[in-house]
């Protein structure tokens, strides 16, 4: 039975990202998304730790120390921010030395959000709201191996679905996010994707007090 549970736990799982992916225009991502779920190395551990509100990767945790259905997972799926840890043979950073965060291209850190607004659904079930995701993010803040790029359009994206719900943040990302795909991604262009995203956060906190009635 809990085998069962856990492939509709799955199955809708990847059925709200695909359906997130297919608003933004990444189609091809919200077709293969997860697919690494129904492998062996996962779909028998998430079985055997199946609860239905939470991952049964935290219960593998609990069992026996280490989430070994997790290890497989994250090493083949590129919307997840530990995918792209790797050692830094560059100048680091200050504070970052050794296993450092590589900057995730910006159309897997769109199908993070995705994940993780679905994720958000299916284990808070009628209690989800759209600032669920962002509190799922800030109970897991420290430590976060993300990169600067990779954490400040997380955020953004995750403060506009707050703030301006699921409709216009996904209208958003498509017509000036993916549609903008190489100039993000483009390795000099670090400066300008923290200034993109500092400058959406003053937009979004002047909304957000508007709304509230403080302007």
């Amino acid at each position: 039975m809990s085998a069962l549970q856990h492939l509709k736990t799955v199955n809708r799982h990847k059925k709200l990202v695909r359906q997130g992916c297919f608003a933004v225009g990444l189609y091809k991502q919200g077709l293969l998304h997860d697919m690494s779920k129904y492998s062996p190395s996962e779909f028998i551990v998430g079985a055997k730790y199946f609860q239905g509100t939470r991952s049964p990767n935290n219960a593998e945790r609990e069992d026996v120390g280490y989430s070994s259905a997790w290890l497989h997972h994250k090493g083949r799926n590129k919307h997840h921010y530990e995918y792209w840890i790797d050692y830094s043979i560059h100048n680091a950073p200050p504070g970052m030395h050794g296993m450092m965060p590589a900057p995730m291209p910006i159309k897997y850190i769109v199908e993070m959000l995705m994940d993780r607004v679905a994720a958000c659904k299916v284990y808070n079930g009628d209690a989800y709201t759209n600032s669920s995701p962002m509190e799922y993010y800030n109970k897991g803040l420290d430590p976060a191996p993300m990169h600067p790029k990779t954490k400040a359009f997380l955020e953004l994206f995750l403060r506009m679905l707050e703030v301006w719900g699921e409709e216009d943040t996904y209208a958003f990302i498509k017509e000036n996010i993916v549609s903008r795909a190489k100039k993000f991604d483009d390795k000099d262009n670090l400066q300008f994707c923290l200034d993109f995203c500092e400058r959406g956060q003053r937009r979004l906190q002047k909304d957000s007090l508007q709304h509230k009635g403080y302007l």
